[in-house]
Parts: structure tokens; sequence; C-alpha cells
């Protein structure tokens, strides 16, 4: 029986630097009274399918297809390159893609359209303000671009968040200016939000609290959001599902718990056949034993095809699935 060479470690080469960004796309659905919070359904507000944007000759995102539903919190993880910010500036009309169509919303386009974008709260990755201004100001400043602006919200938000209102933005601390992004993108109550890798650069508590402020705002507000990270941790704390990207593909999509009764290890002796419906995910070591060689491999299978093969397999921790994740081999034993 031939093994494949264990997959390579992922690159850590950053995503195509995006460009000079506008401020903030956001607007609202009105009302000032909290919405009952709503269970996530099969509904999709935001889906994206056969997604493809290359740069010259790298593919940074490559025959993607992912489904966001309503009320839900998606998780859209990776490692640092593996084409999460190329994704959302797509999502958000930033850039085109090659091919694909982009459905946010209920309506479908290959790109999209300023009437989309009216009804998204977004926080880029790199927060752009003018330096001089004051909280206080942006408000007014990007207010006045939205009909919908909701001025006092916005005050609240700011309360809330602590965010100084007279104070520049060249004043504010890195956990500042984001929780000031997040203010500038919820304050008109858009249904979905999309926050791209919105703690990077932030102190554990920063992190941390900005995880429950979007837990509270999905929750009680009943808004669809889409965050993309490459920290495990960060979907475990807050997503209700999760995609994983890697090198531009989705390798996978669904509930975390999911995800671990689905990959599991295995030790198979050398010579035996890989069980039907079996895909290996990494190959961990071989070992000799009284009995032969055996391979230590994590594995990947539906329920019907564990079920089928009588085989238990070890339950692992979501880290080691993770890594295993974005290393797959797609050989078949």
């Amino acid at each position: 029986m031939s093994h494949p060479t264990p997959p390579p470690l992922p690159s850590s080469a950053p995503d195509p630097e995006p460009g000079p960004e506008s401020e903030p796309a956001i607007d609202s659905t009105a009302g000032a009274t909290p919405t009952p919070t709503p269970t996530p359904t099969a509904e999709p507000v935001l889906s994206v399918t056969g997604l493809h944007r290359s740069f010259g000759r790298f593919a940074a995102v490559d025959g993607l297809d992912l489904s966001v539903h309503a009320g839900e919190i998606y998780g859209f993880l990776g490692v640092n390159g593996a084409g999460k910010t190329t994704t959302i500036r797509m999502l958000m009309g930033i850039i085109a893609p090659d091919r694909g169509t982009i459905e946010l919303l209920g309506e479908k386009s290959k790109r999209t359209t300023l009437k989309q974008k009216q009804h998204i709260g977004y926080v880029s990755q790199d927060q752009t303000f003018y330096p001089w201004m004051t909280a206080e100001m942006l408000g007014k400043f990007v207010g006045g671009l939205y009909p919908t602006w909701d001025a006092a919200e916005y005050r609240r938000l700011l309360a809330v968040l602590e965010v100084p209102a007279n104070r520049k933005v060249s004043g504010l601390s890195g956990g500042m200016r984001v929780k000031l992004a997040l203010a500038l993108a919820i304050a008109p109550r858009p249904p979905l939000l999309i926050l791209d890798e919105p703690t990077a650069g932030l102190d554990p508590v920063a992190r941390r609290e900005f995880l429950e402020i979007i837990t509270h705002q999905a929750r009680e507000y009943g808004r669809t959001t889409f965050f993309s990270t490459h920290l495990l941790d960060e979907v475990e704390r807050a997503a209700d599902r999760v995609g994983i990207i890697h090198q531009g593909k989705k390798r996978f999509e669904g509930r975390l718990d999911e995800l671990q009764r689905r990959v599991r290890e295995i030790t198979l002796s050398a010579g035996a056949p890989l069980p039907v419906g079996f895909q290996v995910w990494r190959e961990l070591d071989l070992t000799q034993t009284e009995t032969g060689p055996e391979y230590r491999l994590i594995v990947e299978a539906d329920s019907a095809s564990w079920e089928n093969a009588g085989v238990l397999g070890r339950k692992l921790p979501l880290d080691d699935i993770f890594i295993a994740c974005v290393g797959i081999s797609t050989t078949r034993l």
C-alpha cells in the first residue's frame, strides 16, 4: 500500500493587501425597539457560488461556495493568506470576482451593488478614519450619507462602548478604533454585519469584549453576523456555524460539533484498505508493532460511513482538527 506524504503546513503568506477603502458601507432597518431574537433558519441571507478571484497566476479564492443563514453568527476561519479578506472584499463590492455569483439579502449579482451595501454593516480589517475627526464628528459625517442613520443609537453605542465622543481618532487606541468602527456599522441597525478580522491586533481582554458585543447584538437584535478570523477560540466562543477556508477553497462548513463527529483519529495496519467513504486529512506517524507497521491517521467521513465501517476512532480536540483541515490531503489510500 502506498501512503501519501504528509501535506505541508499552510503558508503564512498574507492575502493581497487591500487598497484604500471608503467609510463603512452601512445602513439600516429602522426602529429603536429591539426585535425578538430569531432562531437561525435555513433561509440564506448571504451566499456565494463558485466564487473565483485571481491576482496574476495566484488564485486567492478558488471556487468558493458558502451559505449564511438568517439570524446566525458565522465564523469564517482560516490561516493568514487563506483568502478571507479577498472573499470579504468581493462581498462588499470593493473588488469584482472573476467568476461566480454573490447573493445578499435575497438579491443575486456578480458584484455587490450600492443598494445591497446600504443594508450591510461593515468593519474592515484596518480601520481608516480621518485622524483629525472626533467620534462625534464621524457620526455626523457618516450619518449625513445615510437617510436612515440613527443618531440616538450611535450616541448610545459610544457610551456603552466607552468611546470618547470628543477625542480625535488619532488619540484613540487600536481597541477604541475597532469599537468606533463597530458603532458606525451598527448604529443604523443593518440586518447583516460583515466583519473582516475585527479583533486583529487587540489584546485578549479587548478581543473577548468585542466578541461579547457582537454576540449580544446578534442575539438581542437578530442581526446575521459574518466574521472572519484565524483564531479557533473566537469561533468556539461566538459562532453558530463555521466555514473553514484554505488556499482559497472551502474545506468545511457546518457546526463545530459536527466537525468533531466527522473527523477522528484511527490506526490502520499497513496494507489494509481505507474504509469506504473515508478521506485522509493528515498522516500523523508510522509505528512498528508486533503485528507489523501501523499508520496513525486523521480521517474524515460522514456518519453513515463511520457506522458502516464499524470503526469508532478517537475524538480529537478542535485545534488538531483545524491543523489537519488546512493541511488536507485529497489522496485516498
